[in-house]
Parts: structure tokens; sequence; C-alpha cells
């Protein structure tokens, strides 16, 4: 491969700490100057190309600012998902005052992590991942980065290859993007890394003393190491009529396609549940001009989720692009001839409805496991620090109850990065690490013109502190229980939002007073006490 060595900026421009997009002819490329030296690297996230130089670098990490993917600044190693592959990095020299960076003819934007392959002669075990979503797609990519040689078999019950689930109530819904959009990696990828994938296969039983796996035509299947990650299924309404036609749930792609079909001819839509799937499903089918009405028990969405307050902001901006709302009351039937026309609520109202999208929920997939302990209150499994459940059984994801870091308490997350977290930490203790699972949970959501990103978790809290213009959808919002800031919420503060969830990794935050004293520098803040990657 060529290089050439091009000068691309003075050695002034940096001070320690900072970093700046640089072009070079058609490209760009991101500098950083750290405590010893300069360093350059690809200019924008692996994951959906945010430009890095928005997000904050802390130490030698980069933290993308639109989803939270980290970076190593001196060599582009991930560190933290969403992002699947590193940044590729240049080598940088200092000439006088002038910073010389070394550079390929071609500037790729991404390069992927370095990959054992299957010798069984090396290693004879075979580890399973039951389920290919988030956490199981992580795991499979990070034992064969993690060097494991052994047998690697991941298994789905669905036809395609993992794929991004978050973008199939958004932009997969509005715009029918096709599944080639969301699919990760191809099956190029996982042939070329010895990572077997098997989908539709229906597992009807784990054995967690033999060790087995027992499919529904009765074969088997031995494992070494075992991860579940099998998710949840989308809770159905239990309600006359809900076994009507266009009435659906989505989860998976193949539920969007049936929605997209049945929007083609729809003129009004019924969304029942004001969760972050209806929301965004009504966001989505708002946008196909479809006359769209949100049914849900509550005062306003997402009150258990962001308070009273954000709720009432996302209605107003769900109502301001004609989405219509019967909060408090819930459906009673559906009526059609042959497929839904009317959603009859409790209160008497009749809503037409050429199609209905119930989100009401999701419950885990566990109902096949032996010999583990399945938590009373949902059937979730509970797991130990380590994310284990049994000998050599490991859960991640959407099923999984874990302890919480900062608490300490037994806590189930449905976060799409929280389970890639889970699959990176679960593949290595599956190998025989003992790493404790304490990474901070960060989620986003996108509807209409507002993007919302949420840092930590907190299922109650004493008060919540706003900062901010609800009414313009410029906010921070900081979730306090017994002066602690367990959770911070944002819209149009994502660098902030990056550099909180620095701090709260770092056990760094301040206290709810210190918030209430006025509006904190959080940039400032972690760049003043020097918290360094650790």
């Amino acid at each position: 491969m060529n290089y050439r060595n091009i000068r691309v900026a003075n050695i002034k421009d940096l001070k320690k700490g900072e970093m700046r997009q640089v072009s070079v002819e058609d490209s760009e490329i991101l500098l950083a100057r750290v405590e010893d030296g300069f360093f350059a690297t690809a200019a924008h996230c692996t994951h959906y190309g945010a430009p890095l130089e928005k997000g904050i670098l802390n130490g030698e990490r980069v933290v993308c600012p639109w989803h939270n993917a980290c970076f190593g600044i001196k060599t582009g190693k991930l560190e933290e998902p969403p992002a699947l592959d590193a940044l590729p990095h240049f080598p940088v020299k200092v000439e006088g005052e002038d910073l010389i960076v070394q550079l390929p003819e071609e500037i790729s934007s991404q390069c992927k992590p370095e990959m054992a392959k299957y010798n069984p002669q090396a290693d004879s075990r075979t580890f399973i991942i039951l389920g290919a979503g988030a956490a199981g797609s992580s795991a499979a990519e990070t034992l064969r980065q993690a060097g494991f040689q052994g047998r690697v078999v991941m298994l789905t019950r669905e036809d395609v290859l993992p794929y991004d689930r978050t973008a199939v109530s958004k932009k997969y819904l509005q715009n029918d993007s096709g599944k080639d959009s969301l699919v990760l990696r191809s099956l190029e990828f996982y042939n070329e890394w010895d990572i077997e994938v098997y989908s539709h296969k229906f597992v009807t039983k784990v054995e967690a003393a033999k060790k087995t796996i027992t499919f529904e035509d009765n074969t088997t299947l031995e494992y070494d190491a075992l991860l579940v990650a099998t998710g949840g299924k989308p809770r159905n309404l239990q309600v006359p009529g809900a076994d009507l036609d266009n009435i659906f749930t989505l989860r998976q792609p193949e539920d969007a396609d049936k929605i997209i079909a049945a929007a083609e001819n729809a003129k009004t839509a019924v969304v029942v549940g004001s969760s972050f799937i209806g929301m965004e499903a009504a966001s989505s089918l708002a946008q196909r001009d479809i006359e769209v009405t949100v049914v849900a028990p509550g005062t306003v969405p997402f009150e258990k989720i962001l308070g009273g307050d954000i709720g009432a902001t996302f209605r107003k901006l769900h109502e301001s692009n004609g989405v219509s709302f019967r909060m408090g009351t819930k459906v009673k039937q559906f009526e059609g001839n042959g497929k839904v026309e009317v959603a009859l609520l409790e209160n008497g109202e009749r809503l037409n409805a050429d199609l209905v999208i119930v989100g009401i929920g999701v419950e885990p997939a566990t109902e096949f496991l032996q010999g583990v302990e399945l938590n009373e209150k949902d059937n979730s499994v509970n797991v130990d620090e380590y994310l284990q459940a049994a000998d050599n059984i490991y859960i991640a994801g959407d099923i999984a109850r874990f302890p919480y870091a900062p608490t300490g308490e037994l806590t189930r997350i449905e976060h799409w990065r929280l389970a890639q977290q889970h699959g990176r930490v679960a593949a290595r203790n599956m190998m025989g690490e003992k790493i404790k699972f304490a990474s901070v949970p960060f989620f986003w959501s996108g509807q209409f013109d507002i993007k919302l990103r949420y840092a930590g978790h907190a299922e109650d809290w004493d008060d919540i502190i706003i900062q901010g213009n609800l009414e313009k959808q410029e906010f921070l919002a900081y979730f306090v229980k017994n002066n602690q800031i367990l959770a911070v919420a944002g819209s149009q503060h994502d660098k902030e939002i990056a550099a909180i969830t620095e701090l709260m990794r770092l056990q760094q935050m301040p206290s709810a007073d210190e918030v209430r004293k006025g509006n904190i520098d959080w940039v400032e803040r972690m760049n003043s006490r020097q918290l360094v990657s650790r």
C-alpha cells in the first residue's frame, strides 16, 4: 500500500485534551492531542457516521455524541458499542511546529477488529449462543476478538442475520428501506471468522445439569458454555377481536413489513400503548400521512420513564405533527369483518382503525430453561455480577436480571446498547475471565425532530431537576433519589450527555444539591478533573 506524508496542522492548533476534524483532499481525519502526543484516526463514528469532533475526548477515550460508542484515540480500538468496527488510525510525527500525518492513498472510514478463527486442535470446546440480537451477535464477535479458537454456534428463530432492531420502529418503518439496510454483518463475514449462524432454530429445552439443548425435532446439541440471549416476546392484547387481520405487534423486520403493506391502503391507525416502540411507530406512521391515534391508560406518554413534564413535551410534539391521544383509557375490543375496522375504548369511544399496532411491552423468552433461577416477577433470569446464572450458563440482554452496579439491586433493562455491553462481558467470562458487569446504561429515541438521549437508570425518583426549555425541546433532566443523580435525559445536549456518561462510569457525578445551584458545564467539569480512562 502506498502512503503519503501530509501536513495537516500546526501543533499550536490543538490544546491538550482537544480534538479537531481536518479535511484532507476529499476525506476527513480526526486529530487529537493527549498528554503524550498527537494522534490521528478516521473522523466519523463507525456506527452511524456521527462526527466524532462533536463528541468528547476523555483522556485517551473518544465518546461519540449520538449513541455513545467509544474508541481509543491512540489505536482506534473500539471500547464500547453500539459501533462494531474500530477506527483506522494513522501515524503522526512533529516536524518543527508542523503535524505530519502518514495517510494511505484511500482513507478508510472503519476497520474490522482482529479476530481468531476456529482451530479444534487448539481448542475443542463448543460455545453456543441462543439468540442473534444485540447481545448474541456482540458476544459471538467478542469471542473471536478475544482469541477464542473453539467452535462458535449462534442460533436464532428468525430468518435474517443479526440486524439493528433499533431502526425497525423508526427509519425502517418510516422509509421501507429494506431488510438489507438493517443487517449488521454479511454472511461472508460470519463464514470468514467461523461463526456458525443457524436460522429457524426453535429450542424447546435447555438442561443445565446435562449441558444440552433440545430442539423441536428432538435433536440435541451439547455445549461447553452457553449464552442465552433470547430477548423478549411482544405482549398481545387479550381483548375480543384481537385476532382480526391488520392488528400487529412490532419487534422484527417481518412485523414492520406487514405493517408497511397494510399502511399502503390505510388512512387511520391506532397505536395501543405509549411506550417507546409505540410512540416511535406513531411518529413513523404519521410521517406516512396516516391519521394516528395513541391509546394508553396513563396521563402522558413515558410518564413512568421520563416523568410528567417531559412526557407532556412529547405529547405536544406528536400533536403538532397530527397525532391524536386518548389517554386514561384502554381498548375494550376490536371490531371488523375479517380485518380490524374499529377500536372500541373503555370510555365508549369508537376509533376508526385500518390498522393497529400493539406496543404494550415484552415478556422474557425463557420458558425452555431448566436448572436456572427465574425471577418470580416476570420470568427473567437472575444472574450474578458476572452475568452467570448456572454452571457454564450466562444470560444477556432483555432477559437478564443483573446486579446494577450503582445500587446492587437486581435490575432488568431493555436497551439495545446495554444488551451489546452484556454480550461483550459475558463472552469474556465464558472464556474464563472474571469481569464484573458495571457499564453505564444508555439509550436513545428519535421521534419527528426530537432526539432523546438517556444515561443511567432510574425506576423511581424523589425529584426531577429540569434545566433548559421544554417548549423548544432543549433540556437536561436529572432524576434524583436520596440526593443522588441516578439518570440524566436530554435533547440538544449530546456532548453534555456524553460527558455525563463518562462521569457516571467513573463514579464522579456531583450531588443533586450541586446541580440545583445552577447549570454545570459538564464537559469542562470532566476535563478539569482529568478523568482518564481506566
